[in-house]
């Protein structure tokens, strides 16, 4: 159905239905408008707790990340900080593909509206002109008939009356006559203008109004379109990001899924053991005899070489762990030897890894500035119009200077980590060995420049034996022990020079028996003819076990 038509005397009612049609894009868009600041409200909302719970850089939370737990949070973390961006999208989108379409549309559905209602009131006002002039044309007419007749009685009475003068009967005829011509050309304007007036009428109700108002209908026909189109969008924004946000999810679900409590629980142990062996059952001291009176630190020591097994004290009043206090102590302080002394065997071997790793870091980074500038120098040397080779001498000094300081320093290091991994309690199963190993553990000071302070049982601290009868002692005992098995052999890939104690001197190509598989420490025991034995670094050969069905090497 057609608007101009059915619609040909509304022309004010459609006037104010394009303007309410107007009014109501622009409501949707603002709609629109507040719905993305929503989405840009939350997404930042959404990052904003997102970084929040990040870990921050050197701080003590980087250690809660060893825990599945934790790397699963911090997974879910990151998945929704993506989950934030896409929400972003979303406000871009509905910014670009909606807001600023209806806005433009708006724009020019108002000039178009504007010039169709314009052209509707011309054509208005022509036919309003033609009807005003029509009845203009009618009412002189009807006034010129009106003269006429009275013309005409007037002319009928002055020659009806014997005592008028032929003259003013004759001027009588003239005027009735004058008047009946004003008549008749009235009557022919007024035809002329009727006539005219019906063909701009038929005209106007039917060629131009129905023409303005088509295309009036055919604008708010767009209109409508480009709304449902526009809401069509807008599902369609939210529905393109579902697969990514999908996949957020799914992340976030696999994150959950990659928890294993098991390994959280072990990871305790890896991160809290101390590597010490529980302490034996304390003797009881005779006071009533002044004879067999012994000094405490003397009866913890005796109840170890009895060979008593090793019980755990569960309701003891002192803890036996040499290192308790101490550690306790350098703990509140915030602060600890250079060589991590201060904690328990299998911790410091941890740090002192740990401190290791990070040394031949800076080292390579050292050295790939060295490379870069060296390779600098080169250019400068074959082209000295680009610069000056001796300007990056300098730095190259220095840098050589920090790489010999890293090396002293690494080499310091691997001294201790080789010291306390020799000390440590190895992992066998000949008990004989264990508690030898173990006690020679105890017994021995975390540090030759610092000696261990023990906790005796009534609650007094005793100095330890020198370094040196304790090192006497390991090795003592280390010695008196039976030769063990030899469980395969290795070929070695690297020299290694035996510089620390429990270790031994290779060369390359050198073909050893293996009496020790590396227990996650780095090193392997070796042994040489039958009466030279010792740790090399496990990452220096290539070991070949006597009882797996394959070759087992580590690189």
């Amino acid at each position: 159905m057609s608007w101009g038509t059915e619609l040909w005397d509304q022309f004010d009612n459609l006037e104010k239905h394009t303007q309410w049609g107007i009014e109501f894009v622009e409501r949707y868009t603002k709609f629109v408008k507040e719905r993305s600041e929503i989405e840009i409200s939350y997404a930042k909302q959404i990052r904003n707790l997102s970084k929040k719970y990040q870990p921050k850089k050197n701080s003590k939370e980087d250690e809660e990340y060893k825990y599945t737990s934790c790397r699963a949070f911090l997974s879910t973390l990151n998945e929704l900080n993506d989950y934030a961006g896409q929400h972003e999208v979303i406000a871009e989108n509905l910014t670009s593909q909606i807001i600023c379409e209806l806005t433009r549309f708006v724009q020019e559905l108002k000039a178009e509206r504007k010039s169709h209602f314009h052209d509707g009131r011309k054509a208005q006002q022509h036919i309003e002109n033609c009807w005003k002039q029509l009845e203009s044309s009618k009412r002189r007419f009807e006034r010129d008939c009106k003269e006429a007749d009275r013309a005409q009685q007037y002319f009928e009475k002055m020659d009806a009356d014997i005592n008028v003068t032929k003259a003013d009967v004759e001027k009588a005829r003239q005027q009735a006559q004058m008047r009946h011509q004003m008549a008749e050309d009235s009557k022919n304007e007024y035809s002329a203008c009727l006539q005219k007036f019906n063909q701009e009428q038929n005209e106007h109700y039917y060629t131009l109004i129905p023409h303005i108002f088509q295309r009036i209908q055919d604008m708010e026909e767009r209109r409508i379109q480009k709304v449902g189109e526009s809401m069509k969008t807008f599902a369609e924004v939210d529905r393109q990001v579902l697969p990514i946000v999908g996949k957020c999810l799914d992340g976030m679900t696999k994150a959950a899924e990659s928890i294993e409590p098991k390994s959280d629980s072990n990871q305790v142990i890896e991160s809290y053991k101390s590597g010490f062996e529980p302490p034996g059952d304390v003797e009881f001291e005779d006071y009533s005899q002044p004879m067999k009176r012994t000094a405490s630190d003397t009866s913890l020591s005796n109840s170890r070489n009895e060979g008593k097994p090793d019980k755990p004290i569960s309701k003891s009043k002192g803890k036996l762990w040499p290192f308790i206090k101490k550690n306790k102590l350098s703990l509140k302080l915030g602060s600890g030897p250079e060589d991590f002394s201060h904690l328990p065997p299998e911790q410091r071997r941890k740090k002192l890894q740990a401190k290791i790793d990070e040394i031949n870091k800076d080292i390579q980074k050292e050295m790939d500035q060295r490379e870069a500038l060296t390779k600098m120098k080169d250019v400068y040397l074959k082209n000295p119009q680009m610069g000056d080779p001796s300007s990056v001498d300098p730095r190259l000094a220095e840098i050589s200077q920090n790489i010999e300081k890293l090396r002293l320093e690494l080499q310091k290091f691997d001294g201790w980590l080789a010291e306390v991994e020799g000390r440590m309690p190895v992992r066998s199963d000949s008990s004989k060995r264990q508690s030898g190993m173990f006690e020679a553990q105890n017994n021995a000071p975390v540090n030759n420049n610092c000696a261990q302070d023990r906790e005796s049982p009534d609650g007094s601290y005793t100095e330890e034996r020198s370094s040196e009868a304790q090192v006497k002692e390991f090795d003592d005992e280390f010695d008196d022990e039976e030769p063990l098995p030899t469980i395969g052999t290795c070929k070695v890939l690297y020299p290694f020079e035996g510089q620390n104690e429990g270790t031994i001197s290779v060369a390359e190509g050198e073909v050893l028996h293996v009496i020790e598989e590396d227990k996650g420490d780095g090193w392997t025991r070796v042994r040489r003819n039958d009466d030279e034995e010792g740790y090399v670094p496990t990452s220096y050969v290539e070991v070949f076990l006597e009882n797996t069905k394959g070759a087992m090497t580590y690189i």
